[in-house]
């Protein structure tokens, strides 16, 4: 029998992962959340530095594998992730 891939739970929608996503950007970066658009650029308009993104992927996977077994935000994929947008939609897709 194949091991589940998806823990029980209810399912994650677009606008929780956009509100998961703006809390540890923020706890991160020591700014308000409110102070996160969805169309802030990482490096451009919020001045997050590689290791911020470390940071936030690590949250992530962390907070997103208790929803979703084994949840994981590939290396390669990161360079693609400059948007909190591009952030967002990939997290969704992940869980889809």
């Amino acid at each position: 029998m194949p091991a589940e891939t998806h823990v029980e739970g209810t399912p994650i929608g677009r606008d929780e992962v956009l509100e998961l996503i703006r809390d540890r950007l923020a706890d991160i970066l020591e700014i308000e959340p409110s102070d996160i658009a969805e169309g802030a650029s990482f490096a451009d308009d919020l001045d997050a530095d590689s290791l911020a993104l470390i940071e936030l992927v690590e949250a992530l996977e962390e907070e997103l594998s208790e929803r979703s077994a084994g949840f994981r935000i590939e290396d390669d994929d990161l360079e693609d992730l400059r948007t909190v947008r591009d952030a967002v939609d990939y997290v969704v897709a992940r869980l889809g």
